[in-house]
Order: C-alpha cells, then structure tokens, then sequence
C-alpha cells in the first residue's frame, strides 16, 4: 500500500483512456460512463488487494452492491484523454463502506464522487458484515 506524505494510505488510482463508445454526438464523455470508469477503478482496487470479485461472490455467496452514489461534475473528458481514477475508502460501518472517487486529468478534478457500497449475501440480498479485506 502506497503513503501518503500525511502518513495516510494513499488513493488507488486506475488510469482509463476515454474511447469513442464513452463520448456523446460532440465528443465529450456522457455523463454516465464517469460511473463506468468509477467502478473500473473500484474493481481493479479490489484485485490490486488480491480480490477477484466474481471468486469472492462464488466462495463466500455474497456482493457489493451501490447503495448511494453522488456526482459532482466539473469539467468535460474528451474522446482520446487518459483520465486518473482513483479509490478512496473515507467510511467504513458494519456492513458498508464509503469510497471518494474522483476522475481527473492532468491533476484537474474533472468529476468526484461519493460512492457507499453495501455487502450483502446474494441470495437474500440482506446486509451483512464487511470481508476480512477491508477491515
């Protein structure tokens, strides 16, 4: 795990190049695809710990699922930009986990975040207690 200068753990960041499926009629990303590239990155977080999450679903029979998700948008993306993801976890509860993504370029916010995740078991879709990994 990478430190931050603060001694903090620092974001995990994912780097995405933005594709013509991504853009709308004018070339810019489409609003939605932020989510996209946003659980890109979490996925990747999640394998970078050692966590394939397909694996994990069929081991234990549980899930993330998004239980919120609030986005900010600053500025556009383009067709062609290389665009820093990263994953921040900010709050940690029982049974959920909040992460502060932000999708930036050249260090410029372009989009942020706040994503809480849920844990549940897959069959009952009922919470249940964060993974081992994450505490």
């Amino acid at each position: 795990m990478t430190m931050a200068s603060d001694g903090q753990p620092a974001p995990f960041v994912w780097l995405i190049r933005v594709y013509y499926e991504d853009t709308d009629a004018g070339g810019i990303v489409y609003y939605a695809n932020y989510l996209k590239f946003m659980e890109r990155a979490r996925t990747e977080w999640l394998r970078a710990m050692g966590v394939d999450l397909h694996e994990w679903a069929v081991q234990t029979g549980k899930g993330f699922v998004v239980r919120s998700a609030q986005l900010d948008f600053a500025k556009p993306a383009h067709l062609g930009d290389m665009l820093e993801v990263s994953v921040e976890p900010t709050i940690q509860k029982k049974a959920s986990i909040t992460v502060v993504q932000r999708v930036s370029k050249d260090g410029e916010i372009l989009c942020q975040g706040s994503i809480r995740l849920a844990v549940v078991e897959l069959k009952t879709m009922r919470p249940c207690g964060l993974p081992e990994f994450m505490i």
